[in-house]
């Protein structure tokens, strides 16, 4: 029971909007569901109304009436490495501007049963598009077997696909290795990322075709995993190959790389350059500051929510890839001199 002076609350409904307003509830719903038909002047009173009342939008009793739940879904596998994480964050950001909620669901890229099941919660979540944040073929794989019937896009699948939407990773690295290139390098190794990885692969595909364009041989590609712990343990392979520069498919690569060199003696750049990619907030720091790859995950992200909202109208513009920026810092330098 309510103790001696005090009221029950409730919670603030249409009614309430509406009798402040001095319009009818009709008019309030027709506002809360962006219905153009109304006047701009009502409009402002009503969202007015709600400000003042503290009117919170319940989406789940809207969606029951308009068959909108203004909430798109996004569906991630190894959601931890940067890339992935920070599209997922700029996806809640964009979509929040847009007037949208996100629902996340999340699967093993292996686990065909996991995406599987991922799809189906989102769904059940009255999503209108979904976001795939998917850098293994894997995972596309077991998308194509199934049957969506909400607008879709990937991201981080370079491109794969009719609604595919990515950095232009093999631009990228073409910039990463031109930039190695200019400086007067003709001896570059890769160390690469993951093999089963999109991003990882069409990396490495920019970096081939780069030193082909200048009629080189191809240089020795090193495997590492992502870590910076595989870039430190890539340093003998790196010193044995002889190379007097590095592209790295990310930074943490290269930030093991560079602490590997130095432990050896080496001096970046001195004697070996290197070059990373994504420019994660930490590049500006590393020592030597690390030239890298920028990529734009904001952009990406709001040309993915743009596109779901567009649905099937959404332009093809939307989902051409993004340009990637080199960063220019203090990791590259002239090849030192060969001895005569």
């Amino acid at each position: 029971m309510n103790e001696p002076g005090q009221q029950r609350t409730r919670a603030v409904g249409v009614r309430d909007v509406a009798a402040l307003a001095g319009v009818s509830r009709q008019t309030v719903s027709r506002v809360l569901n962006d219905n153009p038909e109304v006047a701009d002047g009502t409009r402002e009173r009503v969202m007015a109304a709600m400000a003042e009342l503290g009117y919170r939008v319940n989406n789940a009793a809207r969606a029951l009436g308009t068959r909108r739940s203004r909430t798109l879904g996004v569906l991630a596998s190894n959601a931890q490495q940067y890339g992935p994480s920070r599209s997922i964050a700029a996806i809640e950001a964009s979509a929040r501007a847009a007037g949208y909620w996100v629902s996340a669901a999340f699967a093993e890229a292996g686990d065909a049963d996991a995406v599987v099941a991922a799809v189906d919660h989102l769904i059940s979540q009255g999503v209108e598009g979904i976001v795939v944040v998917a850098p293994h073929a894997r995972t596309l794989d077991a998308l194509d077997a199934l049957r969506i019937d909400v607008p879709i896009v990937t991201l981080h699948s370079s491109g794969r696909g009719a609604r595919g939407l990515s950095v232009d990773q093999a631009a990228g690295a073409r910039l990463a290795t031109a930039a190695l290139a200019d400086a007067g390098h003709t001896r570059i190794a890769h160390l690469a990322g993951p093999a089963d990885w999109l991003e990882a692969e069409a990396r490495a595909e920019g970096f081939s075709a780069e030193t082909a364009a200048r009629g080189w041989e191809p240089g020795p590609v090193i495997a590492g995993d992502w870590s910076a712990a595989s870039g430190y343990a890539a340093t003998a392979a790196v010193i044995e190959s002889g190379v007097t520069a590095v592209f790295s498919a990310n930074d943490q690569m290269a930030l093991g790389l560079l602490g590997g060199l130095h432990e050896a003696g080496r001096s970046v750049p001195g004697d070996v350059s290197v070059v990373g990619f994504d420019d994660i907030p930490d590049a500006a720091f590393y020592w030597p500051r690390l030239t890298t790859i920028r990529q734009d995950f904001t952009e990406l992200a709001r040309r993915a929510v743009a596109a779901l909202i567009a649905g099937p109208d959404a332009a093809a513009s939307a989902l051409l890839p993004v340009a990637p920026v080199l960063i220019l810092r203090d990791s590259v330098a002239p090849p030192p001199p060969q001895p005569r």
